[in-house]
């Protein structure tokens, strides 16, 4: 059975950094797509940032050149660097992995920017 479960949201001011990590169980982590996305109150849930099989990474244009997404297939977990925080940030994070079939969501961790 997969399971996606994340963890390291929290408290910071503007300007701060944090690291969420997505541990991923049941299948064979290296072959698939992870991806994180984010919403916040009010709002649709957004791409933040993926990455391929092979480290091939994408991301959204509000993140752009302060988030950065990379993966360690040997311990099945994809990572989220989160630098330069901005009270806009402020949102639930989500873990996804893309299966052939279906995604497959953890149920998020809480990041919220604020002094």
């Amino acid at each position: 059975q997969v399971q996606v479960v994340e963890s390291g949201g929290g408290l910071v001011q503007p300007g701060g950094s944090l690291r969420l990590s997505c541990a991923y169980s049941g299948g064979i982590f290296s072959d698939i797509i992870m991806g994180w996305y984010r919403q916040a109150p009010g709002k649709q849930r957004e791409l933040v940032a993926t990455i391929t099989s092979d480290g091939r990474t994408n991301y959204g244009d509000s993140v752009k050149g302060r988030f950065t997404i990379d993966r360690d297939n040997a311990k099945s977990t994809v990572y989220l660097q989160l630098n330069s925080l901005k009270p806009e940030d402020t949102a639930v994070y989500y873990c996804c992995a893309r299966l052939v079939l279906r995604d497959y969501w953890g149920r998020g961790t809480q990041v919220t920017v604020s002094s």
